[in-house]
């Protein structure tokens, strides 16, 4: 996979993983399309740290597993969680 290929699977990946740690926090975050997918992507970074830390393993086994796609999701919400927590955001 080239170079945006990759782009655009962190892009599409980030968006859904963002999207989804929306959806599933309560509350309204008033935040656009690029927001979500930065978040998303954030997610990821967050999950994948968090998947190295617990079980040892990196991306070698390659880019798209559901395993890192679940770990973008669960650290999507907890960087949402996060930004919720120091920003004084009050969920309704």
């Amino acid at each position: 996979m080239g170079a945006l290929g990759t782009l655009i699977t962190v892009i599409v990946v980030g968006l859904i993983a963002g999207f989804i740690a929306r959806a599933v926090v309560p509350g309204r975050q008033s935040m656009g399309i690029v927001a979500t997918i930065l978040l998303g992507i954030v997610g990821s970074f967050v999950g994948g740290f968090l998947g190295f830390l617990i079980f040892h393993s990196d991306a070698q086994d390659g880019l798209l597993q559901p395993s890192g796609i679940i770990g973008s999701i669960i650290g999507a919400i907890i960087a949402l969680l996060i930004y919720g927590a120091v920003t004084g955001r009050r969920r309704a």
